[in-house]
C-alpha cells in the first residue's frame, strides 16, 4: 500500500512542530527505542533518510555489518551534530520527500509515525494517529518479511496472530479470533515491538497478546 505524500508530510510536519516546543531537558529524556534519547530519534529521522548507499556501506563496514548496531550508533553519532542542525536537516526532508535508500515512501512514513509516538508517549504528549497513517503504517509491519523484520522491532505477524485487532478510536481491525480492542497508538506500538501495559488492551484476545510481550 503506497503512502500518500500528503500523509508523510502531515507527519514529518508533526513531528517537527512536537520537537520544536521541547526544551533542553526534553531532548535528553529516553525515547521507547532501547538507548536512544529523543536527540537521538530526531537525528535518526534527519540523516537515515538522505544516507547514500556508499556511506550506508561504509557505515555497515564500521558496524560489523549489523543493519541494527549500525542504525542504533549511527543516530547517536549524529546527535552530536546538535539540535539546529538536526531540526535544519529534518526541513530540508520535509521540502524535499527524502526516503531511506531502496526502501518504498511507507517506510519513511512508519519512521515518522512510530518515532513520533517513541518521543511523545515517555515525555506525555498526546496526538491522535491519523487513520490515514494508521493503515498503512499497520500494513507495513505486517507484511515486512525476516529478516527486514529485525529493523521494525520482530515480526509483527508472529507477535498478533490468531488475535483480531481492532482500533478504539478509528475504523481499523485485523485478523482473525479473539478480540484484541485498544487505540489506534497502542495498536502500532503493539507491531513495532514497543513497550505498552496490558491495561491498554481490552477483549479476550488481549491476555494472548499480553503474554507473548513479556
Amino acid at each position: 500500500m503506497p503512502a500518500p505524500t500528503d500523509v508523510l508530510r502531515s507527519e514529518r510536519r508533526a513531528f517537527l512542530d512536537t520537537l520544536r516546543r521541547l526544551d533542553d531537558d526534553q531532548w535528553q529524556v529516553p525515547s521507547l527505542c532501547t538507548g536512544w534519547r529523543v536527540v537521538d530519534v530526531a537525528a535518526h529521522l534527519a540523516w537515515a533518510p538522505v544516507l547514500g548507499p556508499g556511506a550506508a556501506t561504509a557505515a555497515l563496514a564500521r558496524h560489523g555489518f549489523s543493519m541494527n548496531r549500525m542504525i542504533a550508533r549511527s543516530a547517536v553519532e549524529w546527535s552530536d551534530r546538535g539540535r539546529p542542525a538536526i531540526l535544519e536537516q529534518l526541513e530540508r526532508n520535509l521540502a524535499s520527500g527524502a526516503k531511506p535508500v531502496g526502501m518504498p515512501a511507507v517506510a519513511a512514513l512508519a519512521d515518522a509515525v512510530v518515532h513520533g509516538l517513541d518521543v511523545r508517549r515517555p515525555l506525555g504528549l498526546a496526538r491522535q494517529v491519523p487513520l490515514d497513517a494508521l493503515a498503512p503504517v499497520a500494513a507495513f509491519a505486517l507484511r515486512t518479511p525476516w529478516p527486514l523484520t529485525a529493523v521494525v522491532g520482530g515480526s509483527a505477524r508472529r507477535r498478533v496472530a490468531g488475535v483480531r485487532l481492532v482500533a478504539t478510536d478509528a475504523d481499523w481491525t485485523h485478523g482473525s479470533g479473539p478480540e484484541a480492542r485498544a487505540s489506534a497508538e497502542t495498536l502500532l506500538l503493539l507491531l513495532y515491538g514497543r513497550p505498552v501495559s496490558p491495561d491498554e488492551l481490552a477483549g479476550e484476545g488481549s491476555a494472548l497478546l499480553s503474554a507473548r510481550l513479556r
